[in-house]
């Protein structure tokens, strides 16, 4: 997947970063609190990912003329602007870093490579219905993953199963908007669309409450 940036509303945008094109690239507008849990970080990929989903986020707000306040971690694992005003959601895979912001609804963002053995861990994830009418598809089945993933940060709590609380409407691999639901939950009785993007072997997915 290509490196862009998109405005979303006047209120929202994403971005998405290929991690090597920015791992040299300068962190200075972090706050404190972040520069200390970067340098925390042993392994060089794994900062490098960190650093690159950060000026991800940072290139988002940009675009909605919106200053990078500095971001923390709830007990969840969810991270949330210093200064209280906004949503943010962040994500990474092998070389792609994203992060999407939002000033007043939450949001989730997810990006993942299609890979046949997907398939095989569709009983992990996925409601029988569901393993029904994505027939075995590995794109099907990693755009399933995604978007179930996007529902999963955006409402933002643990104990939500992939497979026994978020469930989608049926959806083939032309859609661009997926359908879903979380039920049997504290969390049940909102309906989420999620948006679909495939490039290549490559699935982005993201949401807006």
């Amino acid at each position: 997947m290509q490196t862009k940036i998109e405005k979303i509303s006047a209120l929202s945008a994403l971005a998405v970063n290929n991690i090597q094109e920015v791992a040299s690239q300068d962190v200075g507008f972090l706050s404190f609190r972040e520069r200390l849990a970067l340098s925390n970080i042993s392994r060089e990929e794994k900062k490098n990912e960190w650093k690159a989903a950060r000026i991800a986020l940072k290139s988002a707000l940009d675009q909605i003329d919106l200053p990078y306040p500095g971001f923390y971690k709830d007990e969840h694992g969810k991270s949330h602007p210093k200064d209280g005003h906004g949503y943010v959601s962040l994500t990474h895979t092998r070389g792609i870093a994203a992060a999407i912001f939002h000033k007043n609804m939450p949001v989730g963002i997810d990006l993942d490579y299609v890979r046949d053995k997907v398939v095989n861990l569709g009983p992990k994830f996925l409601d029988s219905s569901e393993m029904e009418f994505l027939q075995s598809d590995p794109l099907r089945y990693t755009m399933a993953w995604s978007a179930k993933e996007s529902i999963f940060k955006c409402q933002g709590k643990k104990g939500i199963s992939l497979r026994e609380n978020i469930l989608l409407e049926p959806f083939s691999e032309s859609d661009s908007i997926i359908k879903g639901k979380i039920y049997h939950s504290d969390f049940s009785d909102h309906h989420y669309q999620v948006k679909i993007e495939v490039s290549g072997d490559m699935v982005l997915s993201y949401t807006v409450w």
